[in-house]
């Protein structure tokens, strides 16, 4: 990584949930917003729910940022609707989703120094 990619990342850091989620939903696959709800929802298991408009406002901010790009490569039209948009991770997306798993690596070392962890003889 060059020093203007470094600074590049880590300008970008540390990232809002969401924008995280959604990275991790692109990580192995292109996906359509509904495909990024769904995913994302399905990983948090908890009933939490992603809005429409949070995801899009989201999804208009990563695209400006660089950290996915839309895709113009697309399913059979017999499988599609040809309305969806079609997102992918970026090479940068990507390196800032590395960064920011480093990031939360080290917060929760931080973490488990100061026994805030249950297991590691904190309270909780």
């Amino acid at each position: 990584m060059t020093p203007e990619t470094d600074a590049a990342v880590r300008s970008l850091l540390p990232l809002k949930p969401i924008i995280f989620h959604i990275l991790l939903a692109l990580m192995n696959e292109e996906r359509h917003g509904y495909s990024i709800v769904k995913a994302v929802e399905d990983r948090l298991g908890d009933g939490r729910r992603i809005e429409p408009g949070n995801l899009y406002r989201s999804l208009r901010t990563m695209l400006a940022d660089g950290l996915i790009e839309e895709s113009h490569t697309r399913p059979d039209p017999e499988l599609d609707d040809q309305r969806r948009r079609y997102f992918r991770i970026s090479p940068l997306g990507l390196r800032v989703a590395r960064a920011e798993v480093v990031r939360l690596e080290e917060l929760v070392a931080v973490a488990r120094s100061h026994k805030l962890l249950s297991g590691s003889g904190g309270r909780g």
